[in-house]
């Protein structure tokens, strides 16, 4: 059997959660502090820094649905990313960090949603014609997170190894 990953232990795997909330929420009281409500600040071109405040889930989907709702929902997604963290082989690298950086963001947004109500946002990419969603460092972690999985399953795919679903078969 393959060496096991960090991140499928406890301990270190609540040390880097521990690190991506305290990143994300020390942003997030800077922003709070320093940045106007909804004046872009640029950057560079095609990107700002743009405090906005997220009511929905992921781009405002569920918006207008009470806060304890929505809590509640993050909560259960959370939940059953832990669930899936947890099966997964322990040798599986990417996937233990994507879990992490999903598990990380989500709290980070969860943290928002339960003390204010609603999440801070404050990245915009955009063109003269177009922008993007504006998002927050909690967001980066899951996307890059969901990224890391998939990259899991790619290179567990190609090496020949075989997922719990392949053995229940």
């Amino acid at each position: 059997m393959a060496k096991p990953t960090p991140l499928s232990r406890p301990l270190p795997a609540l040390g880097l959660l521990a690190l991506l909330i305290a990143a994300d929420q020390a942003i997030k009281l800077w922003v709070e502090a320093a940045l106007p409500l909804q004046q872009p600040i640029e950057l560079l071109p095609m990107l700002a820094l743009f405090r906005t405040y997220n009511e929905g889930i992921a781009f405002s989907f569920l918006a207008g649905q009470s806060e304890w709702t929505l809590v509640a929902v993050t909560t259960l997604i959370v939940c059953f990313v832990v669930y899936l963290w947890r099966s997964t082989a322990p040798d599986r690298f990417f996937a233990h960090l994507g879990y992490a950086l999903i598990v990380g963001g989500a709290i980070g947004n969860l943290i928002d949603r339960a003390a204010y109500g609603h999440v801070v946002d404050y990245i915009l990419v955009y063109t003269e014609t177009w922008s993007f969603a504006v998002f927050n460092l909690a967001d980066s972690f899951i996307t890059v997170g969901a990224v890391s999985i998939v990259l899991d399953e790619i290179l567990a795919w190609r090496q020949g190894r075989t997922t719990p679903k392949d053995q229940a078969e």
